[in-house]
């Protein structure tokens, strides 16, 4: 299979590649796969000491072939610095930009909308299609030596699709998942009965919810944080929420409650703390401004027998969007995890 990689906007060793995906009722809906096969050049100053122990030493004990990293809602992939971790601890590292985001979008569609989680089957099945012919040359391995990091609510349907495809990738690595909605069983189940017509009928109403901005503004460097960040692909306010979207996506927490049988080792990143609330809080800099921590904590140990969280001081919802210090921290623990559980050599699930 020739895959047509064509150059990506964040530069020198980024290449993309456009997945044909069919069409849905708003026309053609691809997703996008981008590759990093480059050598970091230059190292942020606060990793090159964590950067120079891993060179080093050679190729770590501990080896991810390839990793497939997936974003959260109303997002995409810009993380060069995740990228560089992986690329110099020996592995391919790719990224999708699932249907409807970023590189993906396209002016016809709704922004982020699908009816079914379940819809992104498609995407990560394409992605992975596409990459595993890469990672067979340069590796040696077959695509289930490959691991998927995601984020939010990226989390959620990377470990809803691990959970009903068992086998088919070696660990799934998860930053700030959005495995339940904030509340009482009582606001879940009011909220889900005032959703069931409004999604029945007009499944694309958009829903009148608080729109704050704050998460945006601990982030990007035209606010509080150090991130540039496009503003058509990553608003300030978020897309929309559309009812059925949101219904999908409570259907899927709901399966994460029955509990999910994810068959490899499963690390879960989060923040010590949350800051939610309808009032700016300069914590917000320090603290999960979008998740309650302690729910996410508590279902991430639904997702399988073997499940590792890791809770950073300091860190953001995207707990790689940090502060240069508390993403060392989180970067060395990633390391050690990689390190402890999945060795060289066959699949851990084997």
């Amino acid at each position: 299979m020739v895959i047509d990689w064509k150059p990506d906007h964040l530069g020198d060793g980024y290449a993309c590649v456009e997945l044909d995906l069919g069409s849905d009722d708003e026309g053609p809906s691809p997703a996008t796969l981008v590759s990093y096969t480059q050598p970091p050049k230059e190292l942020p100053g606060h990793l090159e000491a964590f950067y120079r122990r891993l060179t080093g030493a050679g190729k770590p004990r501990g080896s991810v072939p390839a990793v497939l990293y997936i974003h959260g809602w109303s997002d995409y992939f810009f993380q060069r610095e995740l990228a560089s971790f992986f690329s110099t601890r020996g592995t391919a590292f790719y990224a999708l930009d699932l249907r409807k985001y970023g590189r993906s979008l396209r002016p016809w569609q709704t922004p982020g909308y699908v009816a079914d989680l379940t819809e992104y089957d498609a995407d990560i099945s394409a992605a992975l299609d596409t990459l595993a012919p890469d990672v067979v040359e340069k590796h040696g391995v077959g695509p289930e030596s490959i691991s998927i990091m995601a984020h939010s609510t990226g989390a959620l349907v990377a470990a809803l699709w691990v959970h009903r495809f068992p086998g088919r990738i070696r660990s799934l690595i998860l930053n700030s998942p959005w495995l339940d909605v904030q509340g009482s069983s009582i606001l879940r189940t009011t909220t889900q009965g005032l959703l069931d017509p409004i999604t029945r009928f007009r499944p694309k109403a958009r829903l009148k919810l608080p729109e704050f901005g704050f998460y945006w503004w601990s982030i990007s460097n035209a606010g509080d944080g150090e991130w540039e960040l496009d503003p058509q692909w990553r608003p300030q306010f978020g897309f929309p929420i559309r009812a059925g979207w949101l219904t999908a996506v409570m259907l899927g927490h709901a399966q994460v409650r029955r509990g999910l049988s994810v068959d490899v080792p499963v690390l879960v990143l989060a923040s010590a703390k949350s800051t939610v609330s309808a009032a700016w809080s300069n914590s917000m800099l320090t603290t999960d401004s979008v998740l309650d921590v302690t729910l996410m904590t508590q279902r991430a140990l639904q997702l399988g027998s073997h499940v590792t969280v890791c809770r950073f001081d300091g860190a953001l919802h995207d707990v790689l969007l940090s502060a240069p210090a508390v993403r060392s921290q989180v970067y060395n623990e990633l390391d050690r995890w990689i390190s402890c559980y999945l060795h060289t050599g066959q699949p851990v699930a084997d």
